[in-house]
């Protein structure tokens, strides 16, 4: 069943009397359930096309449907619900509050939710999500007291209060050493495998894009099929292919 459907997304910038094309018709399909990498250099469009996605942006042009309802046209307040409810993000940069404990970051999106949790069902579930990606002993914890992981953990925790069908994790390990980005990559991979939901992995990087079952390439605005990935790979622009049984296996 196709969670995410682009169809002809297109997406300009205007700065003064210059119109700059980001995303220049995009379409592609995400099923419920997937993990996927939406993989792309610096200035790609990735961020762009992920900000529609997320419901922070609204295309030029185009259709954005997800879950069978068309996601582009909606007011900003619609979008804003939609993208609480439904939606989560993890930043690279963890974006944690500083002073508030891990328990009291995870527990805040149930606040903006319109869910009508009582603060024992709130605590509940904040609890069960750090639990969830190991945290059990680190609830009154604050951000400066964790390592770099675990506040990875926290935000991963936190994407997932709201239980939303798709998460977005941004460069989710930008900011890590390269056993923590494994062990962070291996939990988005045992998150995906034991339900239902959807994570976009994007990023930059090869070796993250292995831990997906699909990578979407994008390139100067616009998704690669494999006859593009072949011709620029031709004119010399090295592309990367991860097809699915390799994805997988490369990140056992």
């Amino acid at each position: 069943m196709e969670l995410i459907e682009l169809r002809h997304i297109c997406k300009t910038y205007h700065m003064g009397d210059i119109d700059v094309p980001v995303l220049k018709d995009v379409s592609l399909t995400v099923a419920q359930g997937e993990l996927v990498a939406l993989m792309g250099a610096s200035g790609s469009g990735k961020s762009t096309l992920m900000n529609i996605l997320g419901c922070l942006d609204r295309p030029s042009s185009g259709q954005y449907w997800l879950d069978g309802k068309e996601m582009s046209r909606l007011p900003s307040d619609q979008r804003a619900l939609a993208r609480n409810r439904r939606i989560g993000f993890v930043f690279q940069n963890f974006n944690l509050l500083p002073r508030t404990s891990a328990l009291e970051n995870v527990a805040m999106p149930l606040a903006y939710a319109s869910r009508h949790l009582s603060d024992r069902e709130t605590r509940l579930r904040a609890e069960e999500m750090l639990c969830r990606v190991g945290l059990k002993d680190r609830l009154d914890h604050q951000p400066s007291q964790l390592s770099g992981g675990q506040q990875q953990r926290v935000a991963i925790a936190r994407a997932l209060v709201n239980q939303p069908a798709l998460v977005f994790a941004d460069e989710p390990t930008g900011n890590l050493d390269s056993r923590t980005s494994e062990e962070v990559l291996n939990m988005f991979q045992q998150l995906n495998g034991q339900g239902h939901i959807t994570i976009i992995l994007v990023t930059h990087d090869a070796n993250v894009a292995r831990y997906a079952g699909r990578v979407i390439h994008i390139h100067d605005g616009a998704i690669l099929d494999r006859r593009s990935d072949a011709r620029l790979k031709a004119g010399g622009l090295q592309v990367d292919i991860l097809p699915v049984a390799a994805a997988m296996g490369g990140a056992r």
